[in-house]
């Protein structure tokens, strides 16, 4: 019998009032001073550079993409160059299935989404829509109970729970999809957040999702010991107030920035993530610890974990920050302490003892339980 969609039979809900939105589609909190949400009346010469730089872009990536695996072969520096200075907004869901490895995997499957959202079943759809109206909340394609925005959504990761029953749906994955679904359609969102999890074209993430938070436990080991080699001080203060990485930068892993940063600092993130894999959350944490360092070295443990969940204003500047992320130099450094977490947690060696392995599931509920507590209380402020 054919199954039809979950939320067919719901109505949608009425349309919110219309308010003031950025130029993301944000709903405006402070119409004061935001930098990026504001639509600023831009000078001539502004517009004119922006126009010649999507120009630059179409001609490097041709009619629907079609020149651009031959222009990255010959150009890779100009290629990564570019995308590091971000990619022009309107081309920027082309791009990303470019970049991604989705687009093949969207045309070697046709036909494969539609099966997995009209006529599969999932045990994870009642989890799925009690988190829709928790991912970003405040943007207007997502503000309609049951409307276009979520109804996208929960089809994505519907479809996702039953393409890969292991890994299910976690709660985190919204914000992986809704932001995808800001520049592609259902089905393209969908594609390229397999590429992301299976690995097409950097490490498969998979692990951030699967029961345990397997990955996340090894990026928070890497992670704390690069704040420990590269800001010594700083983690030092850390140890002293006993903060570890599991308490603040859990969320920077699961969602890539997508949880609680401003969405114009994401978007930049999100272009050299899809490019050059992980080590960029790597190397963006880091920079925004080098950048508030003199102030978090002198607080306390209460004000500093609050400091390190709410960044401030300038901390968030894409321009600022990057470039001191790109000085760091982490990928040998990430293969040193990946090599020294598995010995340590006995990867590689049956699994290591049960002493081990029980170590490790209390990790792992412990890691849980944070995460679930940080989304709470973010949940909770947004309403």
């Amino acid at each position: 019998m054919e199954k039809k969609r979950i939320t067919d039979d719901l109505e949608p809900g009425p349309t919110p009032s219309p308010r003031p939105v950025d130029r993301f589609g944000f709903i405006k909190q402070d119409q004061t001073n935001s930098p990026e949400g504001i639509t600023k009346s831009r000078s001539t010469h502004e517009r004119e550079r922006e126009e010649r730089r999507i120009r630059k872009w179409r001609k490097m990536i041709g009619v629907g993409g079609n020149d651009w695996s031959h222009y990255e072969k010959r150009n890779p520096q100009v290629v990564k160059r570019r995308i590091r200075k971000g990619i022009p907004d309107c081309l920027r869901g082309l791009v990303w299935q470019l970049i991604s490895g989705s687009r093949e995997l969207l045309l070697m499957n046709p036909g494969v989404y539609e099966q997995l959202v009209i006529y599969e079943t999932s045990a994870s759809e009642l989890e799925i829509i009690r988190d829709i109206s928790r991912t970003f909340p405040s943007h207007v394609f997502f503000q309609q109970r049951h409307g276009p925005g979520q109804r996208s959504l929960y089809n994505v990761l519907k479809a996702y729970s039953v393409y890969d029953r292991e890994v299910g749906y976690v709660q985190g994955m919204g914000f992986l999809a809704g932001l995808l679904l800001l520049y592609m359609s259902e089905e393209d969102a969908f594609w390229l957040l397999v590429a992301l999890l299976k690995g097409a074209v950097h490490g498969p993430m998979e692990g951030l999702y699967q029961a345990g938070l397997p990955l996340v436990q090894q990026y928070l080991f890497q992670f704390e010991q690069l704040v420990k080699e590269y800001l010594p001080k700083l983690g030092q203060h850390f140890s002293d107030e006993m903060i570890n990485p599991s308490m603040y930068a859990s969320q920077w892993f699961i969602t890539v920035f997508s949880y609680s940063f401003p969405f114009h600092f994401t978007l930049r993130i999100w272009d050299i993530f899809l490019y050059e894999g992980i080590k960029v959350v790597f190397k963006v944490g880091l920079a925004l610890l080098r950048f508030c360092h003199d102030d978090l070295v002198k607080l306390p443990f209460e004000k500093l974990l609050h400091s390190l969940r709410n960044f401030p204003e300038d901390a968030t500047d894409p321009d600022t920050i990057l470039p001191i992320a790109f000085s760091f130099k982490v990928t040998k450094r990430l293969e040193e302490f990946e090599k020294a977490y598995k010995k340590k947690n006995g990867e590689g060696s049956h699994l290591g003892s049960s002493s081990t392995r029980r170590l490790q599931s209390m990790k792992s509920k412990s890691l849980s339980r944070i995460n679930s507590q940080i989304f709470k209380s973010k949940f909770e402020q947004d309403k």
